[in-house]
């Protein structure tokens, strides 16, 4: 099994050259790549595989001397993450789905690279710093050790500069304590989530919290003329404002994840349809800001070594359906507690949702724990 381990990189003013050198270096051959490719396909009418481009590698670096400076084996990564982008432009057009053809990647929109293995690439030294190849001994901070053996490293800088070393690594995994309990999710925008036992998990609205500050930084970038200090230094305090919501609506996520997988051994989502739910204008700024699936997804990251179970189900009527005899209660969205006329269940609207949401997550796998309440 692979996890991922991030550390925040120092490097010096000479280090901060030579890594942005090979950010450079790996940009310019993807997009070189991708120009070949799209070229060849308009001309001849055939495809070039991942191999063919690889073995132009030396043509360019002799047409190119500056790629000379850039690590070999990360320009060959570079090859393949545009082979991946092709396969899944390739595998949308096949499902019928709408295709974005991969694009060219400008200076702001390439932001990592890759060793693909250690020897030779990178060294941990015990002074507290890494070797790289190609940049020299980095400062790293270690904040928790390394679990199993690193495979790759990939060395990624933030939109506001900042260098990171995150390993992949391959560990065997060491799964918690069986525990009795199961519980059913129900996403929401009042409340982030509710579960199965009519506990509400607060929505922090992090976006919200910081439109006004990203408001005004916005409006002062917009005065600036393009090109200048000043232009860079409001650009930076936008970046900044974005990148902290970005950390704290991570942060949150990671830690309620934490709690759930901690928790229950079994975990029940709904599958929600959020592209499509992006379409409510009205709605799309705080569906966006939720960001319910970033949730799901860390739950299940952290499920899978820790021995616990985690589905998603058809959220088509949980609202509706009542979790007592079954029967469809239509309702507005305004109405916030659910009142059955055939049983006589009154309860919190989405806490309805989420013992419906829990009944449906434990019938598709075919079992019903002694601890389940249903």
């Amino acid at each position: 099994m692979r996890k991922t381990f991030k550390y925040r990189l120092y490097p010096t003013s000479a280090q901060r050259t030579a890594l942005e050198k090979q950010l450079d270096c790996c940009r310019w051959v993807y997009n070189k790549a991708l120009e070949t490719r799209r070229d060849t396909w308009q001309n001849e009418g055939k495809g070039l595989s991942c191999y063919d481009t690889v073995k132009m590698l030396p043509e360019w670096k002799e047409a190119e001397p500056w790629l000379k400076q850039g690590h070999a084996q990360a320009m060959q990564e570079a090859l393949q993450r545009l082979d991946l982008a092709f396969q899944a432009f390739f595998r949308r057009v096949k499902n019928g789905e709408n295709p974005g053809y991969p694009r060219f990647r400008g200076h702001d929109r390439y932001d990592s690279f890759t060793y693909p293995q250690e020897k030779g690439n990178w060294r941990f030294l015990d002074n507290g710093r890494v070797r790289l190849s190609k940049i020299g001994h980095v400062k790293i901070k270690l904040h928790r050790p390394i679990v199993g053996t690193a495979k790759t490293l990939t060395i990624r800088r933030d939109s506001l500069g900042n260098w990171y070393a995150c390993f992949s690594c391959e560990f065997t995994p060491e799964p918690l304590p069986p525990v009795p309990a199961v519980v059913g999710v129900d996403m929401g925008l009042e409340s982030f989530a509710t579960l199965y036992t009519g506990e509400k998990i607060e929505n922090p609205r992090f976006f919200r919290h910081d439109e006004k500050a990203l408001a005004k930084a916005q409006r002062r970038l917009s005065k600036a003329a393009k090109g200048t200090p000043e232009y860079r230094k409001h650009k930076r305090v936008v970046r900044y404002i974005h990148e902290r919501i970005a950390n704290r609506r991570r942060d949150f996520a990671h830690k309620l994840s934490r709690q759930l997988v901690n928790g229950y051994q079994f975990i029940a989502f709904e599958n929600l349809n959020i592209t499509g739910m992006l379409g409510n204008h009205c709605l799309a700024k705080s569906i966006a800001d939720a960001s319910w699936n970033q949730l799901i997804t860390f739950t299940q990251g952290k499920a899978e070594w820790a021995a616990r179970m985690v589905v998603t189900v058809d959220p088509r009527n949980t609202s509706k359906m009542c979790s007592g005899c079954g029967a469809l209660v239509d309702k507005d969205l305004s109405v916030r507690v659910h009142s059955c006329p055939h049983c006589g269940l009154e309860l919190d609207r989405d806490h309805n949702a989420a013992l419906n949401i829990l009944g449906r997550g434990l019938a598709s796998v075919g079992s019903i724990p002694r601890s389940s309440p249903l």
